[in-house]
């Protein structure tokens, strides 16, 4: 039956996962191990014109909406690959559509779509802010009229050693001169090509996924005032209004990584033999998988309906945040349960449960905590008193 929420792209589906299967589980577990970027793929996806689905078609995308781009991503995922190296892409890209200027688009949009630019770093989170952007220590002083000068670091910036622009988020006015603390945070879009080893140094963090995931530091590294997005002091804004969009493709790749748990647990379940029959006969294997997959389909309807609000310009701040905890806890759920179908084979290697296990893990936490989500909730949905 087809869901009565967002369009559900069957088109787009068939045409990801065909592409998918050109890069199968040996592909990943080789770069799980070196800790490698995924080239190949990420090439794949650019020349078929799947990370430029969002840019309007007269900067050479395809100009779709958000539930187009979940629909790729949720299929990446669903085929058993991995989004996480260009899915900044398709966030971050609203800012600049949103509040860049139309010289910033014309110069930047069309090399996005075509690949010749990446645009994959997010530096937005810091060591002692985290969650609490408002806090953020980075610094833009403006040094002239057509200069800013940055310094501070950013961390868990991801994808920084292999995207050539970064969306920066730093402050141009102290706090205690704002009228408003979500005021005096200023966006830019960083060219990380001119300013590496002139002011600008990445360090890799190894963590327990491959997700190329960085430390940045800045000394005293300029910027053009050319690359500020919008106005200099409402880059929260800016940023806030694209959290939205971030969610509901997040929680769009947690819906596929359960549905290949699913997909793998069923599969796993009815080859294996134990006691001279197969595993799935089991009601003690069959109820764990039919409740991860009643989960997943249960969360998939939220983040169908987060994606047709924001396509329809409905305020989906609470939908987005929901659909991203619905999701993310659904797909861990089905991932703990297919670890436990297979047993010890859940954790080999080559059966690549494992890998994404680890990975599915990740989305609980980032790129924002459930901890978070339920305070949004309680906070601005139920209107409870605010938690200190």
């Amino acid at each position: 039956m087809e869901n009565p929420y967002a369009p559900t792209h069957p088109e787009i589906r068939d045409a990801v996962r065909q592409l998918c299967l050109k890069f199968d589980g040996s592909y990943w577990r080789e770069l799980d191990r070196e800790r490698g970027y995924p080239t190949a793929f990420v090439k794949a996806l650019t020349e078929a014109g799947w990370l430029s689905i969002l840019i309007p078609e007269e900067y050479g995308g395809a100009g779709l909406g958000i539930s187009a781009a979940s629909a790729v991503l949720e299929e990446i995922h669903k085929a058993g690959c991995n989004a996480a190296a260009c899915h900044a892409q398709m966030y971050i890209m609203g800012t600049v559509l949103r509040h860049g200027s139309k010289e910033q688009k014309e110069r930047y949009l069309p090399k996005i779509a075509t690949g010749e630019l990446r645009l994959q770093a997010f530096g937005v989170t810091e060591p002692s802010s985290g969650t609490d952007t408002l806090s953020l220590r980075t610094t833009a002083v403006k040094k002239d009229n057509s200069t800013y000068v940055v310094n501070g670091q950013k961390v868990w910036t991801s994808r920084a050693e292999h995207s050539d622009l970064m969306l920066l988020l730093a402050r141009t006015t102290p706090r205690d001169q704002t009228k408003k603390k979500t005021e005096g945070l200023s966006v830019f879009l960083v060219d990380m090509r001119a300013a590496l080893g002139k002011g600008l140094t990445i360090r890799p963090i190894r963590t327990m996924m491959n997700h190329n995931s960085t430390e940045v530091f800045f000394d005293n590294m300029e910027v053009s005032a050319e690359n500020l997005i919008g106005e200099e002091g409402q880059g929260f804004r800016y940023i806030l209004s694209g959290m939205n969009a971030e969610r509901v493709l997040i929680a769009s790749e947690c819906i596929g990584d359960g549905k290949w748990f699913v997909e793998k647990a069923v599969n796993y379940a009815k080859e294996r033999k134990q006691f001279g029959r197969a595993i799935g006969q089991n009601q003690g294997v069959q109820y764990p998988i039919a409740r991860a997959y009643t989960q997943i389909e249960a969360a998939d309807l939220m983040v169908r309906k987060a994606a047709a609000m924001y396509e329809a310009g409905i305020n989906a701040g609470a939908e987005a945040n929901m659909a991203k905890m619905l999701a993310s806890e659904a797909s861990w759920a089905a991932a703990e349960m297919c670890v436990q179908t297979h047993g010890g084979f859940g954790f080999a290697e080559e059966y690549d449960v494992e890998r994404k296990f680890r990975e599915a893990r990740l989305y609980t936490v980032a790129p924002i905590s459930t901890n978070m989500i339920l305070n949004f909730v309680a906070e601005h949905v139920l209107g409870l008193p605010r938690s200190y």
